[in-house]
């Protein structure tokens, strides 16, 4: 499969999941919380509902893991070398609090790699996406599309944080990197601030899942960044656990 021949049709139907999104956050929606207390609306729901059913027509041979799809047993997941990985809405905290700073994410994975992801942000009328090979760009409000890529830092790192997940551990890693500057950003657009080359680095000290990384890894890939575990092995997607492990994402100048 050629993917930057589906590419238009991925995003597409992020818009198309956007525009409901945006829909249901004028409104006064009401917030429900799942097992794990979580919050979930009416709108992460239907952002599913709508990527989901536009997934299994551009490529119903693909199979689609998504934070509000059913439980798919491991299996059944570990003969998936290439699947969807889906996030309805990532920030939903900065969705119930009306901060504009969430996403809607759609990534394509191929032997543990995020090939091709596409983020939107629906309040901001923005939007990233990026794919293998082929480089990574941004629409920006006005409709304009520019290319984008990482930027090579000055001396005072521009560190972007989590304005919800900023531990002591992550707040230690940020004093090694020595002199730096607080960039503040909600959800997946996290990633895409350091690819487009607004910020340099953001360290994850914290539990995130596949299916809040996946579109963002992809962008920032292809945008000439990185994530990497602790460890310094690229973050990876199809582990029987869909906990992802403590990460950094960052341009290419971090070694």
């Amino acid at each position: 499969m050629h993917y930057s021949s589906i590419l238009p049709d991925v995003l597409k139907i992020a818009d198309e999941a956007s525009e409901k999104v945006l829909n249901i956050y004028m409104t006064d929606f009401k917030v429900n919380y799942k097992a794990d207390e979580s919050p979930i609306t009416a709108a992460d729901v239907a952002s599913h509902r709508i990527i989901v059913a536009g997934l299994r027509n551009l490529s119903h041979d693909i199979p689609i893991l998504s934070e509000e799809g059913a439980e798919i047993p491991w299996s059944e997941r570990k003969h998936w070398h290439r699947f969807w990985l889906i996030d309805p809405i990532d920030g939903t905290k900065d969705f119930t609090q009306r901060t504009g700073e969430f996403t809607v994410n759609i990534a394509l994975i191929e032997n543990g790699e995020p090939i091709l992801g596409v983020v939107t942000a629906p309040a901001l009328k923005e939007a990233y996406w990026g794919l293998k090979g082929d480089g990574a760009y941004k629409r920006e409000r006005t409709g304009r599309v520019r290319r984008i890529r990482v930027a090579t830092p000055g001396e005072a790192k521009r560190v972007v944080a989590s304005k919800n997940h900023l531990n002591e551990e992550t707040r230690a890693f940020i004093d090694k990197l020595g002199e730096h500057e607080l960039v503040q950003a909600g959800s997946s657009l996290k990633f895409c601030k350091i690819a487009e080359g607004h910020a340099d680095i953001y360290p994850r000290l914290g539990p995130t899942c596949e299916w809040d990384t996946g579109a963002a890894h992809a962008v920032l890939l292809a945008a000439g960044g990185k994530v990497e575990t602790l460890d310094g092995k690229p973050l990876m997607y199809g582990k029987e656990d869909v906990l992802n492990p403590f990460f950094v994402a960052a341009g290419d100048w971090y070694k």
